[in-house]
């Protein structure tokens, strides 16, 4: 899956998405960053922990996929920012940040989609 561009397809979908990132087991974020005009409200060390965090968090919700299923996404709502995390393949997520007054329902069903049709391509 090229993850740049999906990061892209992302980042253009609404224009309260702020930030979209593929990050891997470690916290690293490999693809992506912050819309043109965008200014982070975390230092780098910061990031890095919350995207710790937010694989710490990721394996917490699939602890019970056995019994109710795995995890489609994440959201979770700040006072400044709304975060969703998505998985991809090989223990990456995907990490989109909007603004609060964002349409998180719209993104979230959008970004699946984009990777559904992104994965299929690399199969068919």
């Amino acid at each position: 899956m090229d993850y740049q561009k999906l990061c892209n397809d992302i980042l253009n979908l609404d224009p309260k998405v702020r930030f979209v990132g593929v990050c891997d087991n470690t916290g690293v974020i490999k693809n992506g960053g912050l819309k043109d005009g965008i200014k982070s409200i975390l230092t780098d060390d910061e990031i890095k922990k919350s995207n710790l965090i937010s694989l710490e968090r990721w394996r917490l919700h699939n602890t019970l996929a056995d019994r109710i299923g795995k995890a489609r996404y994440a959201m979770e709502e700040y006072e400044k920012v709304k975060q969703i995390t998505v998985p991809l393949e090989d223990e990456h997520l995907l990490l989109i940040s909007t603004e609060v007054n964002a349409d998180h329902g719209k993104i979230i069903e959008s970004s699946i989609q984009l990777i559904i049709s992104n994965f299929v391509k690399d199969y068919l």
